[in-house]
């Protein structure tokens, strides 16, 4: 129960925090991303200020033996990038700069009802749905998919 109430408060701040920031306006979004144009560099504080966050709170929570209310931290070790990291990276970057929305920020715009939020977010569930379905038509491992398996 710990585990969940500690997991709403995160995301209740994380997304108060997100709409404080406006980071749940498209408008301000693509302002930031039209350097040639409207640039709008506010957004380059939220940036700074969820990076110091992230290195500052990463550097005091590994210095535990394991997390408050898990018995062993989930850090990533992959550290290749391989053709669909690649390719979900270039798939994120173009929907951001086309829609001005990335997942966090339209989910907890959804508190807000607009249609254009209410859209984003049931293609972007469509394309997660569409992705696990083909997934599954694919081979599933590296060497399955070079021909070796």
């Amino acid at each position: 129960m710990m585990r969940v109430l500690a997991g709403l408060a995160a995301g209740l701040l994380f997304g108060a925090g997100l709409s404080v920031s406006a980071m749940i306006n498209p408008a301000k979004v693509l302002n930031f991303l039209d350097i040639a144009g409207t640039w709008d560099p506010s957004l380059l504080l939220v940036m700074a200020g969820a990076v110091a966050v992230t290195f500052a709170g990463y550097r005091l929570v590994l210095r535990r033996d394991r997390p408050l209310l898990e018995t062993s931290f989930a850090v990533p070790t992959r550290r290749d990038l391989d053709p669909a990291l690649i390719g979900g990276a270039a798939l994120f970057g173009i929907g951001w700069g086309l829609g001005g929305y990335c997942p966090g920020p339209a989910i907890s715009g959804l508190a807000y009802g607009a249609a254009e939020t209410l859209a984003f977010v049931g293609a972007m569930v469509a394309g997660m749905l569409t992705w696990r379905l083909a997934r599954r038509a694919w081979p599933t491992s590296a060497a399955a998919a070079a021909g070796k398996g």
